[in-house]
Protein backbone atom coordinates (compact mmCIF):
# COMPACT_ATOMS: atom_id res chain seq x y z
CA UNK A 1 0.00 0.00 0.00
CA UNK A 2 1.15 3.33 -0.89
CA UNK A 3 -0.33 6.83 0.25
CA UNK A 4 1.29 9.86 -1.54
CA UNK A 5 -0.16 13.31 -0.41
CA UNK A 6 1.12 16.60 -2.56
CA UNK A 7 0.78 20.19 -1.31
CA UNK A 8 0.58 23.12 -3.85
CA UNK A 9 1.65 20.59 -6.61
CA UNK A 10 1.25 21.70 -10.13
CA UNK A 11 -1.81 20.29 -12.03
CA UNK A 12 0.65 18.41 -14.30
CA UNK A 13 1.91 16.15 -11.47
CA UNK A 14 -1.42 15.22 -9.82
CA UNK A 15 -2.61 14.32 -13.41
CA UNK A 16 0.30 11.65 -13.54
CA UNK A 17 0.14 10.39 -10.86
CA UNK A 18 -3.97 9.34 -11.01
CA UNK A 19 -2.68 7.17 -14.00
CA UNK A 20 -1.22 4.56 -11.14
CA UNK A 21 -3.27 5.66 -8.12
CA UNK A 22 -6.71 6.76 -6.98
CA UNK A 23 -7.57 10.72 -5.58
CA UNK A 24 -10.08 10.14 -3.10
CA UNK A 25 -9.11 14.23 -1.88
CA UNK A 26 -7.78 16.90 -3.48
CA UNK A 27 -3.62 15.77 -3.29
CA UNK A 28 -4.16 12.77 -1.60
CA UNK A 29 -3.17 9.71 -3.62
CA UNK A 30 -3.33 5.84 -2.45
CA UNK A 31 -3.14 2.42 -4.49
CA UNK A 32 -1.25 -0.80 -4.24
CA UNK A 33 1.97 -0.50 -6.81
CA UNK A 34 4.85 -2.20 -7.04
CA UNK A 35 8.45 -0.95 -5.47
CA UNK A 36 9.81 -0.03 -9.00
CA UNK A 37 6.46 2.45 -9.64
CA UNK A 38 6.96 3.67 -6.49
CA UNK A 39 10.47 5.10 -6.29
CA UNK A 40 9.86 6.28 -10.40
CA UNK A 41 6.65 8.24 -9.04
CA UNK A 42 8.64 9.89 -5.99
CA UNK A 43 11.30 10.71 -8.54
CA UNK A 44 9.01 12.23 -10.87
CA UNK A 45 7.34 13.99 -7.54
CA UNK A 46 10.88 15.31 -6.21
CA UNK A 47 11.70 16.08 -9.54
CA UNK A 48 8.61 18.50 -10.97
CA UNK A 49 7.44 20.00 -7.13
CA UNK A 50 9.04 22.86 -6.85
CA UNK A 51 8.71 26.24 -4.76
CA UNK A 52 6.14 26.23 -1.99
CA UNK A 53 5.43 22.79 -3.11
CA UNK A 54 6.12 19.58 -1.07
CA UNK A 55 4.95 16.03 -0.81
CA UNK A 56 5.09 12.89 1.45
CA UNK A 57 5.14 9.34 1.09
CA UNK A 58 3.61 6.66 3.09
CA UNK A 59 4.59 3.31 2.34
CA UNK A 60 4.10 -0.55 3.99
CA UNK A 61 7.23 -2.18 5.41
CA UNK A 62 8.41 -4.51 7.87
CA UNK A 63 8.68 -2.25 10.44
CA UNK A 64 7.22 -1.57 14.25
CA UNK A 65 5.31 0.72 13.10
CA UNK A 66 4.36 -0.94 9.66
CA UNK A 67 5.32 2.07 7.50
CA UNK A 68 8.04 4.40 6.96
CA UNK A 69 7.41 7.95 5.62
CA UNK A 70 9.21 9.87 3.40
CA UNK A 71 8.71 14.19 2.92
CA UNK A 72 9.62 16.35 0.27
CA UNK A 73 10.22 19.90 -0.30
CA UNK A 74 7.62 22.03 1.82
CA UNK A 75 4.91 20.25 3.66
CA UNK A 76 2.86 21.78 6.46
CA UNK A 77 4.01 18.58 9.07
CA UNK A 78 7.91 17.72 9.98
CA UNK A 79 8.33 13.95 10.17
CA UNK A 80 11.04 12.88 12.97
CA UNK A 81 12.60 9.62 13.29
CA UNK A 82 13.11 8.18 16.89
CA UNK A 83 14.62 4.87 16.33
CA UNK A 84 12.30 3.56 13.65
CA UNK A 85 9.73 5.63 15.56
CA UNK A 86 8.12 8.45 13.27
CA UNK A 87 6.54 11.04 14.60
CA UNK A 88 4.61 13.52 12.93
CA UNK A 89 5.27 17.47 14.12
CA UNK A 90 3.07 20.12 12.66
CA UNK A 91 4.34 23.29 12.36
Amino acid sequence: MVVMILESAPVSVRGELTRWLSEPRAGVFVGNISAMVREKLWEMVCTKVKGKGGGMLIQTTATEQGYTIRTHGNTTRTIRDFGGLFLVKIR
